[in-house]
């Protein structure tokens, strides 16, 4: 088989032209996924904006308790250390689930999958029960700007957590059903960044909302 690149004729035999087409194709898809990584990774730059103006207000209004109960006095660092405890290990599972699929490995990758889920529904549950407690103390958002602000930071997040938890599902249902295609592991690839990006405003959560607050 005679290949014309650049006005030289150059003879391929088929087996050759076949794993050139074949290499071609296996970069496109590497290139590609680089790319949608990085784009979504843009993306994501706008979800950490709007937690930055989350915290600098939450920094600014935590002693405008309005003669209300501080920080110290509501929030319980037991419960949030295990909160913290079950997305750190989370994220390790998430992370699991790349290895997997990058080995191909279906059931690890789906267990994986189902590991993370449950350690971030975990998560939610321990923060709506920390919400449930405040609330029925008669320290509600509506109580004063510090818990105002308090609801809008933690909740934003726990909303991003049940927001991946459905694409996680979602995920788990797509690699079932289609297996490893290339875009189904271009969605992985940007869940995984998702995932990790709610655990590092997580840390900073931590730091600021509950170890700093209930310094103070």
């Amino acid at each position: 088989m005679t290949v014309v690149n650049d006005g030289l004729s150059t003879n391929l035999t088929p087996v050759e032209h076949h794993h050139e087409r074949h290499d071609d194709a296996h970069h496109g898809a590497g290139a590609k996924l680089v790319i949608v990584g990085y784009g979504f990774w843009i993306f994501l730059l706008s979800d950490i904006v709007m937690f930055s103006a989350f915290f600098a207000a939450h920094a600014v209004l935590q002693d405008a308790t309005d003669g209300g109960p501080k920080g110290s006095e509501l929030l319980s660092i037991r419960n949030v250390a295990y909160e913290t405890a079950c997305l750190l290990l989370s994220s390790f599972t998430c992370g699991l689930i790349l290895v997997g699929a990058e080995a191909r490995r279906m059931a690890w990758t789906q267990a994986a999958l189902v590991a993370t889920g449950l350690l971030g529904l975990t998560f939610l549950v321990l923060e709506v029960r920390e919400f449930s407690e405040l609330i029925s103390q008669g320290a509600g958002p509506q109580r004063s700007a510090f818990l105002s602000s308090f609801f809008a930071l933690v909740g934003c997040h726990g909303a991003h957590v049940s927001v991946g938890l459905l694409w996680l599902g979602t995920m788990m249902a797509q690699l079932f059903v289609k297996g490893f295609r290339d875009d189904i592991l271009r969605r992985l690839l940007c869940f995984n960044l998702f995932w990790h990006m709610l655990d590092i405003v997580w840390v900073a959560v931590f730091t600021l909302v509950y170890l700093v607050g209930d310094a103070r």
